[in-house]
């Protein structure tokens, strides 16, 4: 028998099919090359790398677990091993890819007629059109249906009202998936960005995801004809879907994150000596790394467990909130952990802990907060709901 891989305890690897084994490493070499290097400037700097975009769409990571229409039609494994690779780099890389493919590219491609099917998505997959999803309100977080955004019908047209909050790639999007309170319930209509009346604001000053295109958007009488409406879906499931979707890839993309500082701090704990030695050699440091180890193992096992499930129809939406709450848990213990072992050096951008570790400070409250999912699961044991 070979000696277990320190970064791959349980062999995880070998239970991938080739094909996923490819995507997976297309990926990470991708962010290696591309983003580890500029990833901590980007971040000071608060600047999405705008200049991927193309190279993340040749690689057919945009919508790449929707078919047709130049999307790459791969299963739900792939798509969450490329997210982990991302959200090595960045958790604003995998928030970007997660937005056009889950929240934008998704409800086109499930919902939406076939004009704006072949109006969009072709070119949404190589990253020639930017997409972003409206459902955050200023005052409206974990409760969409008291969303205040409304629909009004004026004769043919549609007219919108409101503003969403916490947009990711608000401000670079061409197009916005708008969700808005109709008198036959909430429905999700395609924005144009430069309709008249649409406004993206930056949103500044964030100490988390500053490599994130964040936005405020505000519709002051935006006016859409009835083709704008997406026509299959009426009410909250069409929002939530899209959510579920998005919650699959964090799942996957916080592990990401989790394991760039666990393999910070191990080369960390074998390089930097105190009292003539690696601080890897003393118990407590080892306990650490041990721990680490242990729990994003336990991750990817429950990460690619819930993937097979969801590649075979059978992964229920409560189970992705289970994933989404324990992983994200799982990621922001290590970082913590690993910068405890970086001492000083580990919050400094020139190694990548602490920006892992602000941003899953964003990930571990948004696409659902670590309350919500609780209920969410309480809720299945019970049979009772605790949200009113």
């Amino acid at each position: 028998m070979s000696k277990p891989d320190p970064r791959d305890l349980l062999g995880i690897r070998e239970l991938l099919t080739d094909e996923e084994r490819g995507i997976a490493d297309t990926v990470r070499a991708f962010v290696r090359k591309e983003v580890a290097e500029h990833a901590g400037q980007w971040f000071e700097d608060a600047e999405f790398p705008r200049h991927l975009v193309g190279a993340i769409g040749e690689m057919g990571l945009l919508g790449m677990h929707l078919t047709g229409y130049g999307c790459a039609g791969t299963n739900a494994t792939s798509y969450g091993l490329a997210c982990l690779e991302l959200e090595a780099g960045d958790s604003g890389l995998r928030s970007f890819v997660s937005v056009q493919g889950s929240l934008a590219m998704f409800p086109i491609w499930k919902y939406g007629s076939d004009e704006q099917k072949e109006q969009w998505l072709p070119a949404m997959a190589r990253g020639e059109k930017i997409g972003c999803f409206g459902l955050t309100e200023p005052d409206r977080g974990s409760d969409p249906g008291d969303m205040r955004t409304t629909a009004k019908r004026d004769g043919s047209d549609w007219v919108l009202n409101g503003a969403k909050m916490w947009i990711t790639n608000g401000t670079i999007a061409d197009v916005a998936v708008v969700w808005a309170r109709a008198e036959e319930g909430v429905r999700g209509f395609v924005v144009p960005t430069d309709t008249p009346g649409f406004t993206a604001r930056e949103i500044k000053h964030k100490l988390s995801l500053r490599m994130s295109a964040t936005a405020e958007l505000v519709l002051e009488d935006v006016r859409l004809p009835e083709s704008a409406v997406l026509p299959g879906v009426t009410g909250l499931r069409g929002p939530l879907s899209c959510l579920a979707e998005a919650r699959y890839g964090i799942l996957w993309g916080a592990l990401g994150a989790g394991r760039s500082c666990y393999e910070a701090a191990l080369d960390y704990a074998t390089s930097r000596e105190q009292f003539g030695r690696p601080i890897g050699g003393f118990q407590l440091t080892q306990q650490k790394l041990v721990q680490m180890a242990l729990e994003l193992n336990k991750g990817l096992l429950l990460a690619l467990h819930l993937g097979r499930r969801k590649d075979a129809g059978e992964l229920p939406p409560e189970l992705v909130s289970f994933g989404k709450l324990t992983n994200v848990r799982t990621a922001i213990d290590i970082a913590r952990t690993a910068r405890t072992i970086l001492a000083a050096n580990g919050i400094s951008l020139e190694y990548p802990v602490i920006r892992h570790a602000n941003n899953l400070e964003s990930v571990l409250t948004y696409e659902g907060t670590e309350e919500i999912h609780t209920l969410v699961l309480g809720q299945l044991l019970t049979g009772q709901s605790a949200y009113r």
